[in-house]
């Protein structure tokens, strides 16, 4: 590996079917290890649970323990491979991997907020779906992602639209601000509908609903933190062992204490991505950043921030083999 490398730990969309089966079948000790802890911890066998169907696995209480253990998973097996991070941060779930690896929490801390964590946004988007106010009896949420429009300006026509009192769109909120090409929306499926003709008129390119039911960061989700709040109180946040940057604030996290705040507003407050990739490349010292865990999507919106530092993906045994040819 060339220089020092910067960990980014991917979240919900990017599982699929046997990730990570790779690192447990490589006889890693560690990767064995982080196993048998999440078996305990979830309560379930972790092997099964990553070989379980699309349809399953895209449930919420279902993929976010199952994303953290391949995100640990192939960062654990980097770190047999001699490859330490210089610096971490991680998109929306993919933060508490993140936090793990930077020292701020222990593993199996990261594996029990997880896990109740994905059972406190599930719960929340049974509530909403069975409050139903769709013409059909369902109110399924979700997220869209509004392409073409810069995102001060997808923000700044939410405001207006809802200032306006239109009461079909006041239900929806800027929820991942991916970088100046992308921003995606969540909200009820009523707001969704309203906002898609609305976004086409203001000049967005493209407005593309997402295969997810559950409208991530976002005010709508202020049940599900008052849900995962208790277990967060319990768990002890240290100050991080190489820097650390978050999805609130877009920039590197002081303290554990701080952590720990903004884990818990995290939850209903927009993923700042673009920002936060623009503070990790000015904090210097970076030779290439590594997608640390499923997918590609990270090295994407990497390239898309406009930084020149290479990116690759680490989210398999032969991506990270592949690794020791760039040295």
């Amino acid at each position: 590996m060339p220089g020092k490398a910067f960990f980014l730990f991917p979240g919900q969309g990017a599982q699929y079917t046997g990730m990570a089966l790779d690192f447990l079948a490589s006889g890693s000790a560690a990767v064995k290890a982080l196993f048998d802890s999440a078996s305990e911890i979830f309560g379930k066998d972790a092997k099964a649970l990553l070989e379980s169907e699309a349809e399953v696995l895209k449930r919420t209480e279902v993929s976010q323990p199952a994303i953290t253990l391949t995100n640990l998973s192939a960062a654990a097996y980097l770190a047999e491979k001699g490859i330490s991070p210089a610096g971490c941060a991680g998109f929306s779930l993919g933060e508490y991997a993140a936090l793990a690896v930077a020292g701020v929490i222990t593993k199996e801390d990261c594996f029990l907020l997880v896990n109740e964590r994905g059972k406190a946004m599930q719960a929340a988007v049974d509530e909403m779906e069975a409050r139903g106010t769709a013409a059909d009896g369902k109110n399924i949420p979700g997220m869209a992602a509004v392409m073409g429009l810069e995102p001060v300006k997808v923000e700044a026509l939410i405001a207006e639209w809802k200032a306006a009192g239109n009461p079909a769109i006041q239900e929806i909120y800027a929820a991942n601000i991916n970088s100046p090409k992308q921003t995606v929306v969540g909200g009820t499926a009523e707001a969704l509908a309203a906002a898609e003709a609305l976004f086409s008129a203001a000049g967005a390119r493209r407005y593309m609903r997402l295969q997810v039911n559950c409208p991530f960061h976002t005010p709508l989700l202020a049940g599900a933190a008052a849900q995962f709040q208790p277990f967060l109180d319990k768990v002890q946040f240290s100050d991080p062992k190489v820097p650390v940057f978050s999805n609130v604030s877009g920039k590197q996290v002081s303290s554990g204490e701080e952590a720990k705040k903004l884990a818990l507003a995290q939850i209903t407050n927009p993923v700042r991505w673009f920002e936060e990739l623009l503070s990790i490349a000015a904090s210097g010292g970076i030779d290439c950043l590594l997608e640390v865990g499923p997918g590609k999507v990270l090295q994407g919106l990497w390239k898309d921030s406009g930084s020149s530092i290479p990116c690759h993906i680490a989210g398999t045994v032969e991506d990270i083999e592949s690794l020791a040819k760039l040295g």
